[in-house]
C-alpha cells in the first residue's frame, strides 16, 4: 500500500465502495447468501483487469462491477449470474481462459462467461460486422442458458449508459445495434424497464436535438398532466378502497422513443399524441386463487365510473403474452374528453412485468409451469434458426428478429387447442408451425370452415385446419408469404436442396447439348449461355436447364456460332464503354483511401456532387440527422439515421458507419416531398403555390392534388436546399385557414 499514488488510492477506494454496494444489495435480495464466490469472483476480476483504464478514464473493473449490479437489482437474477457479470470481460481482454474460470468457479459459471465472450474470426467472415456473429454465439449459448442473454443486456445497458465518452462513430453503430437486436430482446424476455431505457438512450444519441426538443415538450406539459391523473384517480381511489383492496395507483408517461416514433408513423406533431398518460392501478389480492376475478372486479367497478372504449379490452390475464406478461388493460374516456388507458396488474404481475422472466423464479415455488412453457418454445425456436446455417449475416439478424419480436397472435387447431404464432403469420406458416411435412404438402386451409390460400393472413382467435396432397412440393413463391423463421428456413432448405439436384441435371444436359455441336464445355462458352439467358450466376442457369424452366435450342445455338462480324462490333463498343470506365476508376481510389473512419466526415456542396451517393431508400438532404456507409465497392453512402435500411447497416455491418456533419451553404437543391390535408375551398390551391413559390421563392416539380367530399389531399415535390427550408415551408404551409397537416414524407 505504501508506494500507492494517491489517485491510485483513490481509484481503490472507489473501487471497494462500488463492490461493497453490490453486496449490500445482494444482501437485500431473497436469495440464498452466497456472499464468499461473490467475493472470490470480484477479487479474480479486480486482479486480472489491473491498472487497465476504461475510455472515460475511470479503472475498468468498475465496469464489470456495474453490470454485476444491474444484474442484481434490475433484473433480479442470483450470485451465479453476478460472478458470471463480474468475470465477464476477463476471458477477452486478459490472458485467462475460460479453463481457468472453470477450474475456478464451477463449470456453470464459466460456461456463461463463455457465451458471453466475444468471438474472434466468425461465420460470416470479416464482410459482416462482428456483432452479428456474437449474437449468433450469444443466442446459442442462451438456448442452454437464458442468463446468458440477461448478463449481456445488463452489460449493454451500462455501455449504453457510458456512450457519451465513445466516438461517434462507434456512438451510432452501437445506438443502432440495440435498437436493432437488444431493446427488443430485452422487450422479448420481458423487460420492460430497461427496453424503455435502451431506446431512449439509443433515441437520445442518434437524434439528440430531438430528443432535447420532446423531452422539454414533456416538462412543459407535465404539471397539467398531474392535473389530469388526480382528477382522473380520486374517484377511482374512492372505488378501490370502498372495496378494501390494498393497492397503488401510478402515472405512467410515454417514453421519449415511443413518442417520436408515433409521431414518425402516424405523421403527428407532439401536441396531437394524446395517449402520453396510462394509469397503472397495482394491488394485492385478497389470496392467489383469487387474483384473476380481482383484476375483473377492478375494471368492472371503474367502468361504472368512466365509460371504457368498447374495442380497447386488452386481456393479458387469462392468456399472458409469450413473454409472460400479465395485465388487464382498458381505455376509459375521462371527464375531459380525453381516452386513458388504465392497465390493472397484481403486485406478482407488476414484477413480472418490469423483470420478466427472472421475476418468475421468485414465484417458482407455486407454479411458474405454464410460463416456462412460452419460454421453452421459443428457445426451441432459437435452436431451429441456429442448427439452420444462414450465409448472410442481414438475413440472419432480420430472421432472428422476425420471430422473436413479433407480438402474438392466438390461433386453434380443428380439435381447439391453443397455438402462439407470431403476428402477420400466415396458413402456411401455420402448417409449418404444426409439422415440416404437413407444411411441405399442404395445398391449402380453412380458417373458421371457409376455404383460403396459404398466403392468407391469421387473426387472433382464427381456427385452422391445414389441407394437404401428397403430390404438393414447396414451391419458390412460398418463400414471399412465409414470414415466421421456422417456415423460411425449412422452406429455404427444401428449396436448396431441389437446386442442387436440378443444377447436376443441368450440368448433365448442357454437357450433351455442347457435345452434340461439337463444342467445348469451358467456362467463355457457359458464360454466354448464361448471359444470353439473362441468369443471375452459374449455379442458377444450371438450375434453370436442370428444371426445364430453359430448354436448350437454336437460339443458344447461333449465340455458340455467332459470325466474326457481330463479335468484332460488340468489342468495338465494349472497349469504348470500358475505357472511360476503367480511366474513372483508376483515378477514383486516390480520393477514396484517406477516410478515416474515428474522424466525422465533413459533406460540403463539392463532395456530395463528387464522392458521396445519397440512399435510394430515405433520400436525406442536408440538415437531417445523417451517417456515412462505406459499401463494398468503398462508395460513401449517406443514409438517415432513422432509415429502416440504416437499421439494419448498424447492426450488421457496424464497422463501416461513419459519423457525419453537413457543412452546406444552400448552393445546391435536393427533392423533398411534402404531403399536405386539409378542408378543401376555393383559392387553396392558388395559397399553396402562393406560400411556396413566392413567399419562400423555392421551386415546385410536380404538385398532385385530389378531393374527396370536401377533404383534400396533396403531394408536393419540392427543390429545396436543405431541411430548415422543408421546416420554413411546412410552418408557413400550416398557417393557410383550411390546411390541417403538413409533413414531410420519404416518396
Amino acid at each position: 500500500m505504501d508506494n500507492l499514488s494517491p489517485k491510485e488510492i483513490a481509484d481503490e477506494e472507489m473501487i471497494n465502495q462500488a463492490f461493497q454496494e453490490l453486496l449490500n444489495d445482494y444482501l437485500a435480495t431473497k436469495h440464498r447468501k452466497r456472499v464468499e464466490i461473490i467475493t472470490k469472483a470480484f477479487n479474480f476480476a479486480n486482479q486480472a483487469h489491473k491498472g487497465i483504464k476504461r475510455r472515460s478514464g475511470e479503472p475498468y473493473i468498475m465496469h464489470p462491477i456495474a453490470v454485476a449490479k444491474i444484474v442484481c437489482n434490475e433484473i433480479g437474477l442470483g450470485s451465479t449470474s453476478i460472478c458470471a457479470a463480474l468475470l465477464h470481460d476477463v476471458v477477452e481482454d486478459t490472458d485467462y481462459t475460460v479453463e481457468d474460470i472453470e477450474n475456478i468457479f464451477g463449470p456453470k459459471i464459466a460456461q456463461i462467461v463463455d457465451g458471453l465472450t466475444k468471438i474472434s474470426g466468425g461465420i460470416f467472415g470479416d464482410r459482416a460486422s462482428a456483432q452479428a456473429e456474437n449474437f449468433k454465439k450469444l443466442l446459442l449459448t442462451m438456448s442452454n442458458d437464458i442468463r446468458v442473454i440477461l448478463i449481456k443486456i445488463a452489460d449493454r445497458l451500462h455501455n449504453m449508459r457510458t456512450l457519451g465518452s465513445m466516438l461517434p462513430n462507434k456512438q451510432f453503430k452501437i445506438a443502432g445495434e440495440t435498437l436493432y437486436i437488444y431493446a427488443p430482446l430485452a422487450n422479448r424476455l420481458g423487460l420492460y424497464k430497461i427496453k424503455t431505457e435502451l431506446e431512449n438512450l439509443s433515441f437520445k444519441y442518434e437524434h439528440p436535438e430531438e430528443y432535447v426538443e420532446i423531452e422539454e415538450k414533456l416538462n412543459a406539459t407535465a404539471a397539467e398532466r398531474d392535473k389530469v391523473f388526480n382528477d382522473f384517480t380520486a374517484p377511482i381511489r374512492t372505488q378501490l378502497d370502498k372495496m378494501g383492496l390494498k393497492y397503488r395507483i401510478l402515472a405512467r408517461v410515454k417514453s421519449i422513443y415511443s413518442i417520436w416514433n408515433k409521431m414518425q408513423t402516424k405523421h403527428v406533431p407532439f401536441e396531437e399524441i394524446y395517449d402520453l398518460l396510462a394509469v397503472r392501478i397495482i394491488f394485492e389480492p385478497r389470496n392467489q386463487e383469487e387474483e384473476l376475478n380481482d383484476c375483473f372486479d377492478i375494471y368492472v367497478s371503474i367502468s361504472k365510473i368512466y365509460k371504457p372504449h368498447p374495442d380497447r379490452l386488452r386481456d393479458w390475464v387469462s392468456h399472458p403474452k409469450a413473454n409472460g406478461y400479465q395485465a388487464l388493460h382498458v381505455t376509459l374516456m375521462g371527464n375531459n374528453g380525453q381516452w386513458i388507458e388504465v392497465q390493472i396488474r397484481s403486485e406478482r404481475m407488476n414484477d413480472v412485468a418490469e423483470q420478466g422472466f427472472a421475476a418468475h423464479w421468485k414465484y417458482k415455488e407455486g407454479g411458474g409451469s405454464e410460463d416456462e412453457g412460452e419460454l421453452e418454445k421459443w428457445l426451441k425456436t432459437i435452436k431451429e434458426i441456429l442448427d439452420d446455417p444462414q450465409p448472410d449475416a442481414i438475413d440472419f439478424l432480420d430472421t432472428i428478429k422476425l420471430n422473436l419480436f413479433a407480438s402474438e397472435i392466438f390461433v386453434f387447431t380443428p380439435k381447439g387447442e391453443l397455438k402462439t404464432m407470431p403476428q402477420n403469420s400466415t396458413a402456411l406458416d401455420f402448417a409449418f408451425s404444426l409439422h415440416t411435412d404437413i407444411g411441405s404438402h399442404c395445398i391449402g386451409a380453412k380458417v373458421n370452415h371457409k376455404l383460403v390460400p396459404l398466403s392468407h393472413k391469421l387473426q387472433s382467435g382464427d381456427q385452422v385446419e391445414i389441407l394437404t396432397s401428397k403430390s404438393q412440393r414447396v414451391q419458390p413463391q412460398w418463400e414471399v408469404f412465409a414470414t415466421t423463421a421456422r417456415a423460411r428456413a425449412k422452406i429455404a432448405a427444401i428449396l436448396r436442396k431441389e437446386r442442387k439436384v436440378n443444377q447436376k441435371i443441368g450440368e448433365e444436359l448442357l454437357s450433351e447439348f455442347l457435345k452434340k455441336e461439337e463444342v467445348r464445355p469451358d467456362e467463355v462458352v457457359i458464360e454466354k449461355l448464361r448471359k444470353l439467358h439473362n441468369s443471375k450466376n452459374e449455379e442458377e442457369f444450371l438450375a434453370a436447364i436442370g428444371s426445364k424452366a430453359i430448354v436448350l435450342g437454336d437460339a443458344d445455338r447461333n449465340e455458340l456460332k455467332e459470325k466474326q462480324t457481330s463479335n468484332w462490333k460488340k468489342y468495338l463498343t465494349f472497349s469504348f464503354g470500358n475505357n472511360t470506365k476503367e480511366k474513372q476508376e483508376e483515378k477514383e481510389p486516390q480520393e477514396k483511401e484517406t477516410i478515416n473512419p474515428k474522424q466525422i466526415l465533413k459533406l460540403t456542396e463539392e463532395s456530395l456532387q463528387k464522392k458521396y451517393i445519397m440512399a435510394e431508400c430515405c433520400h436525406p438532404i442536408p440538415g437531417d440527422d445523417v451517417l456515412g456507409y462505406i459499401d463494398e465497392n468503398n462508395r460513401i453512402i449517406i443514409h438517415k439515421r432513422q432509415c429502416p435500411v440504416a437499421a439494419k447497416l448498424k447492426s450488421s455491418y457496424g464497422n463501416r458507419i461513419l459519423a457525419t456533419e453537413w457543412d452546406t451553404h444552400k448552393e445546391l437543391s435536393f427533392l423533398v416531398y411534402v404531403y399536405i390535408k386539409g378542408i378543401d375551398s376555393m383559392g387553396l390551391l392558388n395559397e399553396v403555390t402562393q406560400v411556396i413559390s413566392r413567399q419562400l421563392n423555392v421551386n415546385i416539380r410536380k404538385l398532385a392534388i385530389e378531393t374527396n367530399d370536401g377533404i383534400f389531399e396533396g403531394k408536393i415535390q419540392l427543390w429545396v436546399h436543405d431541411a430548415e427550408d422543408v421546416r420554413a415551408i411546412c410552418n408557413n404551409l400550416k398557417k393557410i385557414q383550411n390546411i390541417k397537416q403538413v409533413t414531410r414524407v420519404e416518396e
